[in-house]
C-alpha cells in the first residue's frame, strides 16, 4: 500500500478544533459568565508538618467583602477521601480541608470566599492557624529508615501496603539469582528523577452555578476527568449525582495534572452554601507549588548478561515519591511494574515497586506516570551493559528486543510487535550502518537475521 493510499499515516491532519483555536472562538470553562459570582482563595499550611492546634477566621469573616469562610468543619459529608475508592482502592487519608495536621507546605487549611478575588486574597491572609511544628522527612529513602517521621497514621512505616498484604507491586518471572550466577557480567546502578511540574498554560479550576432551589449545581470545569470528578465531588459533600451535573470543554493542558479532584469539591461546597455562583482557580503560583506533580522515584537496577549481549536476568526495586497523600500512587506503581523490564523479553525478572510517603507536595498522572521513569533508567541502562560487554547499544537492544508471541514477565504474550522494525527505522533516519545481519532482523521471527 502506498502511503498516498493512507488515510492517516503520512498524511497532514488537522486538528479539529484548531480554527477556533485560532480565531479565540474556543470556549472555556473561564468563558462561562454568570452574574453575582463570588470568588474563591484558600488559606494554605506555611509548614510541611504540623499538628493544627486551632483555626481563628474571626478576622477573615469580618473583612471587606467577604460573603463565606470555610474549615473542615464546615464539610458535610465525608471528612476524607481517596480519588480511587470508588474502585476499591484506599484507605480514604486526604481532606479537602486539613484537619488535626497538615502534611505538606502549601495544603488547603481555610477557604474564603469573597465579592471579588482580591477581597478574598486578603481576607485569606487573615486567617490565623496555630500550629504545633513536627519533624518532616522529604527523602524517600530517609523515609523508610526506623524512626522517620511518620507522615500519615495509615502507613506507620511511610510506605502504602498494596493487597494482599504486600509492601511493593510485585513481579517474579523465573529464577534471577540462579541466572545471576550463570551470567557473564553483572551490570547495576542506580537512576533518580525529580518531580516534574505539568505546568500547563491554563491553571487548575471550575465554576460552581447553583440551579433553582431544589439544591442543583452546575459546574463548569477544566478537569481531565468530568464523570471522575463529579462521582468524587458528590462522595465528598454527601449529595447525590443527580444533584451535580458537571460540564467540560476545551482543557487548556493538562498532561495528567487536572484529575487532582482539588477545585471542584470545595467550588461546589461554597456554592451551595452562598446560593451563588463561585469561581475558584488556582494562581500560576499555586499551579506551580500546590498543583500535583509527576513523582520522583529512584530506579535500582542489577542486570545478568551473557558475552553475547542477551540479558538473562533483571532485578528491578523502585520507590516511588508520593508526597503526604496517596492520590493515584499505587496505580502509578502498578502500572511501573506491568512496564518494566522494559521491550525487552528477559527469562528472569523480578520486580519491587514501593510506594513511599513524604511530606512533600502529593504526586499524581502525568503523561505516561509509572512508566516514563522506568523508560528512562532502562534506556541509560541498556547503553551501561552495551559499554560493559563492549557491545554496539543499537544491536544489543535489537537482540533483546520483544518478538512476536514471546512472553512478557507479567504473563502476558507479545502482539503487534514492531520494535525492531522501529529501531531499523531510527537507525536508517540517523545514518546509523548496522551489520546485515541486524538489518534482516524481524519482530516476527527471532531466529531472523
Amino acid at each position: 500500500m502506498a502511503i498516498k493510499d493512507l488515510k492517516i499515516v503520512g498524511q497532514p491532519v488537522k486538528l479539529r478544533d484548531l480554527d477556533t483555536h485560532v480565531t479565540g472562538e474556543t470556549v472555556y470553562y473561564e468563558d462561562i459568565r454568570v452574574p453575582r459570582m463570588l470568588h474563591l482563595k484558600m488559606h494554605r499550611s506555611i509548614y510541611p508538618h504540623a499538628k493544627i492546634l486551632n483555626i481563628d477566621t474571626s478576622e477573615a469573616k469580618s473583612s471587606a467583602g467577604v460573603v463565606c469562610v470555610l474549615t473542615h468543619e464546615d464539610l458535610p459529608g465525608k471528612k476524607k477521601y481517596n480519588g480511587l475508592a470508588g474502585v476499591g482502592v484506599g484507605p480514604e487519608d486526604e481532606s479537602v480541608l486539613a484537619f488535626e495536621k497538615v502534611r505538606w507546605k502549601g495544603e488547603s487549611v481555610v477557604a474564603v470566599i469573597a465579592e471579588t478575588p482580591k477581597q478574598a486574597e486578603a481576607a485569606a491572609a487573615k486567617v490565623k492557624v496555630d500550629y504545633e511544628e513536627l519533624p518532616a522527612v522529604f527523602d524517600i529513602m530517609e523515609a523508610l529508615k526506623d524512626g522517620a517521621p511518620v507522615v500519615t497514621d495509615h502507613w506507620p512505616n511511610n510506605h502504602y501496603i498494596f493487597p494482599d498484604n504486600h509492601r511493593a507491586a510485585q513481579v517474579r518471572y523465573g529464577d534471577v539469582e540462579k541466572a545471576f550466577a550463570e551470567a557473564d557480567h553483572i551490570v547495576e546502578d542506580v537512576y533518580q528523577t525529580q518531580p516534574i511540574e505539568q505546568a500547563p498554560l491554563e491553571t487548575n479550576g471550575c465554576i460552581a452555578v447553583p440551579e433553582g432551589g431544589d439544591g442543583r449545581i452546575t459546574v463548569y470545569s477544566n478537569t481531565q476527568g468530568l464523570q471522575f470528578s463529579l462521582d468524587v465531588t458528590a462522595d465528598i459533600l454527601g449529595v447525590p449525582t443527580s444533584k451535580l451535573r458537571f460540564i467540560g470543554g476545551t482543557v487548556g493542558g493538562g498532561f495528567g495534572g487536572k484529575v487532582d479532584l482539588q477545585p471542584e469539591p470545595i467550588t461546589t461546597l461554597a456554592a451551595m452554601r452562598t446560593g451563588r455562583p463561585v469561581k475558584f482557580k488556582y494562581t500560576r503560583e499555586e499551579e506551580m507549588r500546590v498543583s500535583s506533580s509527576r513523582s520522583a522515584w529512584r530506579v535500582e537496577i542489577k542486570d545478568g548478561v551473557m558475552n553475547d549481549g542477551r540479558i538473562i536476568a533483571r532485578k528491578i526495586t523502585t520507590y516511588q515519591d508520593s508526597g503526604a497523600y496517596l492520590r493515584f500512587s499505587s496505580y502509578g506503581g502498578m502500572k511501573h511494574c506491568g512496564h518494566m523490564p522494559g521491550p525487552y523479553t528477559i527469562p528472569n525478572v523480578w520486580i519491587d515497586s514501593i510506594v513511599v510517603f513524604t511530606n512533600r507536595t502529593p504526586s499524581n498522572a502525568m503523561r505516561g506516570f509509572g512508566v516514563m521513569a522506568g523508560s528512562f533508567a532502562l534506556e541509560v541502562q541498556m547503553d551501561k551493559v552495551a559499554e560493559t560487554i563492549g557491545m554496539d547499544p543499537w544491536e544489543l537492544r535489537l537482540i533483546n528486543a520483544y518478538r512476536e508471541g514471546d512472553m512478557k514477565s507479567h504473563q502476558k504474550e507479545v502482539e503487534d510487535a514492531g520494535m525492531v522494525e522501529t529501531i531499523l527505522a531510527a537507525a536508517k533516519l540517523a545514518g546509523k550502518q548496522l551489520p546485515e545481519e541486524f538489518q534482516k532482523m524481524s519482530s516476527l521471527d527471532r531466529k531472523a537475521g
